[in-house]
């Protein structure tokens, strides 16, 4: 049933957009090329298991985490949140 002047899939379209926008994004920042053997941060030795289960590695696993961690700090305003709490 569509409501003012939304068609009747509107919702779900708009829900399937954001989904197909979040998977380019990820596929996007996948690394490409060889797997290093150091670390470009801190030239620890990146094992081999490491290297062939991420292709394109470029980090060890200590700074990889410390990485995603600051990522997460800087992802953007929570979309689940109220709206009174965006406008805080």
């Amino acid at each position: 049933m569509a409501t003012g002047w939304a068609g009747d899939g509107a919702v779900q379209e708009q829900i399937d957009a954001t989904v197909e926008d979040a998977v380019k994004r990820a596929r996007s920042r996948l690394q490409k090329g060889p797997s290093l053997e150091r670390c470009e941060e801190c030239d620890a030795p990146i094992p081999k298991a490491r290297q062939a289960a991420v292709p394109g590695v470029r980090l060890c696993v200590a700074c990889q985490e410390a990485h995603d961690r600051d990522e997460a700090a800087f992802s953007g305003y929570n979309r689940r949140g109220s709206k009174d709490s965006q406008l805080r």
